[in-house]
């Protein structure tokens, strides 16, 4: 199956009309066919159990919309809310770099450096590195931070004081020093807002930003299936897999 059938199917069984698939497609589809995202399509990055980050990703952006678009209806579709940032923060949360299925962490690693609590700063640094069309505008910009960055709410975020991102034990320290000091102040900002010891506990500033998260949680407890899934979110490592 090519890359726009099943895109097309998956929005087939959440019964998306023709207008609702062509508004989506056009917000999602230029992140989805990026060469990274597409990686993420593949059994290289299993994410809850067997199911693939970008099947997961791709779940949590059409849940995004519909959640979406119920609250815009109920708020007398209010202008205010920009869906096409609640999906790009959809798209965008969880491209961390590396699999965290049976993929080991560093031993010395403290416990708010492992993947659960540091995947949100990685993501956005990839987010940036790899779709800098989409970080032009500086409230765009701050809007999507804040919205990746407190995705997981109400699980905390690993947080710091300055720019030596390195405490964090990223996967992607390397691309750091791509990022504009606006965008490091930014992501400096947003993950240390709640600030308690050494994580934030937060919900996002921006109405798109929590209803991602609100969709994030209902997909991920529908896709955690079995008790190694869930297990699997503290230790690291699923026996199913």
């Amino acid at each position: 199956m090519n890359n726009n059938d099943f895109l097309d199917k998956l929005l087939n069984k959440y019964s998306f009309s023709k207008d609702e698939k062509k508004e989506f497609l056009d917000i999602v589809k230029p992140i989805y066919l990026h060469d990274e995202f597409q990686r993420r399509m593949t059994s290289e990055f299993l994410h809850h159990s067997n199911i693939t980050l970008g099947e997961h990703i791709l779940e949590d952006t059409i849940m995004t919309y519909i959640l979406s678009k119920k609250y815009m209806k109920r708020k007398n579709s209010n202008k205010k809310y920009r869906l096409d940032i609640a999906l790009k923060i959809a798209m965008l949360h969880d491209l961390y770099t590396l699999p965290w299925q049976n993929n080991p962490e560093n031993k010395s690693s403290k416990f708010f450096n492992k993947h659960g609590f540091r995947h949100p700063i990685e993501a956005v640094i990839n987010a940036i590195n790899w779709y800098p069309e989409l970080f032009c505008n500086d409230e765009d910009s701050k809007m999507i931070i804040d919205g990746i960055v407190h995705h997981m709410y109400p699980l905390p975020v690993a947080c710091f004081k300055d720019y030596d991102f390195n405490k964090l034990e990223l996967k992607n320290y390397d691309l750091i020093d791509n990022l504009s000091d606006i965008h490091k102040n930014l992501l400096i900002w947003s993950s240390n807002r709640g600030k308690t010891c050494s994580i934030s506990v937060c919900r996002s500033k921006y109405k798109e930003g929590r209803i991602m998260a609100q969709a994030d949680r209902y997909v991920s407890m529908r896709q955690i299936k079995n008790i190694s899934s869930a297990t699997a979110l503290l230790t690291g490592k699923n026996k199913k897999l």
